[in-house]
């Protein structure tokens, strides 16, 4: 049986991906830092808690487990601040020993997870052949450094690797803070959802499609960067009518009552080609399903 090491396992990508790769037959060794567990139980599970940023834990964890496969999500996602926190730092370092080690174990295929934070963002629609990476945050710039790595890397030693370029993602599970759930979140609760103007065009897609492309890249022979998305343009208030129409509860938007981010890009969108030829992948879940069961998890957690 297939051997996977997946790091951050309990985080909100990580955790939809185990359903797919016990479907695909991997016995999975899922890593998570702290907190509670509360996914799903299965006798291919094994949880194993680990601070990768702690080297000598990191070489005790690849020492016991020695994967033949490696799933990498954990980094610093804090919303509002990992766009700018030195912690980034910590996380490149971890990652490029996480690489190393994984193919010092005989490790075959690593697939991590890269940002389209890596692209220069007055592109438009973003390609990984065409689209120059110019990252303006410490967030992409050490997220581009690690991809690099990786692909470099393995090529020298003979591995496989790829390095998925997430863009705009939600569902259930996903930190409060972020635009869909607070949305949701508020009008749930009968209060006013304070939103931007919500003209900017973004690509959105449902975290279980994330996930499911992810654990497609890591069965497929892809290599170098592969941009996860939807490829479909939508305006972030047409997302937040959605919800509220859903709700009942259009009369709470307040469009334009939190201002803008200085120099943020009207058009970001994903060319998914390589996602979809190569990988043979596309999503199964449209804009409107996704809400629809992310409002219901939503409801469910919250007790409405």
């Amino acid at each position: 049986m297939k051997k996977v090491l997946l790091t951050g396992a309990s985080g909100f990508v990580g955790r939809h991906s185990i359903p797919f790769l016990l479907n695909k037959g991997y016995k999975v060794h899922a890593v998570f830092h702290k907190g509670k567990i509360d996914v799903i139980k299965n006798e291919n599970l094994f949880w194993h808690q680990c601070d990768l940023l702690n080297p000598l834990e990191q070489e005790q964890l690849f020492t016991k487990v020695k994967p033949t496969y490696l799933l990498h999500f954990a980094w610093y996602a804090v919303p509002g601040k990992y766009w700018t926190s030195n912690k980034n730092l910590a996380w490149e370092e971890a990652s490029i020993n996480l690489i190393k080690r994984f193919y010092e174990n005989d490790g075959q295929r690593m697939v991590a997870a890269g940002t389209c934070a890596e692209y220069a963002w007055d592109s438009g629609v973003l390609s990984e052949d065409r689209t120059p990476l110019k990252p303006k945050t410490i967030y992409g710039r050490c997220k581009s450094r690690v991809g690099s790595f990786l692909e470099k890397y393995s090529k020298e030693i003979g591995a496989s690797s790829a390095w998925g370029r997430i863009f705009f993602l939600y569902g259930p599970y996903e930190d409060p803070r972020r635009l869909v759930p607070s949305v949701i979140c508020s009008l749930l609760k009968n209060k006013p959802a304070l939103c931007t103007h919500g003209e900017q065009v973004r690509d959105f897609l449902f975290v279980k499609d994330v996930a499911s492309a992810f654990v497609g890249l890591l069965e497929s022979d892809v290599a170098g960067s592969v941009n996860v998305a939807s490829g479909q343009p939508v305006a972030l208030k047409d997302i937040i009518y959605k919800i509220a129409e859903k709700l009942g509860r259009r009369d709470l938007v307040q469009l334009g009552a939190l201002p803008t981010k200085d120099n943020e890009p009207k058009l970001l969108i994903a060319d998914i080609r390589k996602l979809a030829e190569k990988a043979r992948w596309q999503p199964k879940f449209d804009l409107n399903t996704g809400l629809e069961l992310t409002i219901k998890w939503w409801k469910n957690k919250l007790y409405v």
